[in-house]
Parts: structure tokens; C-alpha cells; sequence
């Protein structure tokens, strides 16, 4: 696609036949900040799970317990027990 054919697919109805510079000046600077906000949640991760390493606590695990409390109860059971029945068909029964 030519950058003539994008400059127009992207144009708001106002604009005329140019991208508007300012709504895209907008856009990036909201992802800016949007990226910015992430590595600051990605740092204070780090850091709970640092604190609880610290503790004592397995961060795999805990982790682990974050990625599980975020699955429906009923789809979880299903994967339980879908995950048994695997481990029985290996013989990796308890």
C-alpha cells in the first residue's frame, strides 16, 4: 500500500488528505505514557516479589497460585482434572 493510500485511509473526515499530525502526535504520546505506567507496575511487581521472597515464599509458586486465581472455578476444575487423568495415564499417580 502506497503512503499515499495509507495517508488517506487514516485521515478523519475534517482532514484534507494528510494525516493530522496532532491526533497522531496524541495517540503516541498517550501510548508513551500508557509504556510508561507498565514498567512502573512491572517495577513494584518486582519489588512484592522480592518482598515475599524475602519471606520465605516460593515466587514460582506464588506466581503460579496469580496465574490459577484468574481462571473461572469451573474451568479450572476442568483443567484439574483433565491434568490427573493425564498424570494417570503416565503413571504419575500420588
Amino acid at each position: 500500500m502506497s503512503a499515499s493510500a495509507v495517508a488517506k485511509k487514516v485521515q478523519s473526515p475534517t482532514d484534507t488528505g494528510a494525516i493530522s499530525g496532532e491526533r497522531l502526535r496524541s495517540f503516541v504520546k498517550r501510548i508513551e505514557k500508557l509504556e510508561e505506567d507498565k514498567a512502573a507496575v512491572g517495577e513494584d511487581l518486582g519489588e512484592v516479589y522480592g518482598e515475599a521472597k524475602s519471606m520465605g515464599f516460593d515466587t514460582k509458586i506464588i506466581r503460579q497460585i496469580v496465574r490459577i486465581r484468574k481462571i473461572e472455578l469451573e474451568k479450572r476444575r476442568e483443567q484439574e482434572e483433565l491434568l490427573e487423568l493425564y498424570k494417570s495415564a503416565l503413571g504419575m499417580d500420588d
